[in-house]
């Protein structure tokens, strides 16, 4: 595994646990307990994690995972989720999109589509879609999360509420029967959340690592998702109660 990728499970693991000591990630990941420590005086210096005596936990200001933390990885799955995706835009004619690495890959396939309108607060998704001249793209203002390339804040709310939507097609850090589907940044969840309302549908697009994580502010709860896909690493059990919310499941 190359230096970059184990950094990146990393933190990715201290995201998931909240805090984890040396000689955990080092059994975890098959090195020495020196090198585990080098690589949080990495994450440390980004301040994504602070060190601990024996270990590390995230850091104090740590919103979300940096979006170039995230688009390695699960990127065969993210792909098929963003294939499947992109059967439900039949009758579409205005779609909204949110930030996050599945959905910019779903965001990849809209370069063969002609008529759509699009909806964003996402300036990656937005910049991207650009090079089809054969969409039009609405974007929203705000703050701008570097870790996510999102706008956020009132003015990203309140543009989103000004348009009406055929499909939403969301990104989000955790899927949960009980709490919904969350996010790490409670700004951008509001901002999602504005887009959802205004959606006569709502696709989430989520690969099989956010099923059962649980973040820190609701987006909103598995009754307001018409459809979920996922792959099929995703436990059994969790699907079936997310089922039970009157919230389908495509599993890839």
């Amino acid at each position: 595994m190359r230096r970059n990728q184990r950094i990146h499970q990393i933190l990715s693991a201290i995201v998931a646990h909240g805090s984890l000591e040396v000689p955990e990630l080092a059994e975890r990941f098959g090195v020495s307990h020196a090198t585990i420590r080098r690589d949080l005086e990495v994450l440390e210096q980004q301040r994504l994690v602070s060190r601990t005596r024996g270990g590390a936990t995230t850091h104090a200001a740590f919103n979300d995972m940096p979006l170039s933390y995230k688009t390695t990885q699960d990127l065969v799955e993210k792909r098929r989720i963003a294939h499947a995706a992109r059967r439900h835009l039949a009758g579409a004619r205005v779609i909204g999109m949110t930030g996050g690495t599945t959905v910019t890959e779903f965001a990849h396939l809209l370069l063969e589509s002609d008529g759509l309108t699009v909806v964003t607060n996402a300036l990656n998704v937005a910049l991207h879609l650009l090079d089809n001249p054969r969409l039009r793209v609405f974007t929203a203002g705000g703050e701008v999360r570097s870790s996510s390339q999102e706008t956020v804040g009132h003015s990203a709310e309140e543009f989103l509420a000004e348009y009406n939507v055929d499909v939403a097609f969301v990104g989000v850090d955790g899927v949960d029967a009980s709490a919904g589907c969350t996010n790490y940044d409670p700004a951008g969840a509001r901002v999602n959340a504005a887009l959802l309302q205004r959606a006569r549908k709502t696709i989430v697009l989520a690969d099989a690592t956010k099923i059962g994580r649980v973040a820190l502010a609701q987006v909103c709860p598995m009754t307001s998702v018409d459809l979920l896909i996922t792959d099929e690493r995703a436990a059994e059990a969790q699907i079936e109660q997310i089922r039970e919310r009157d919230c389908e499941v495509t599993l890839v």
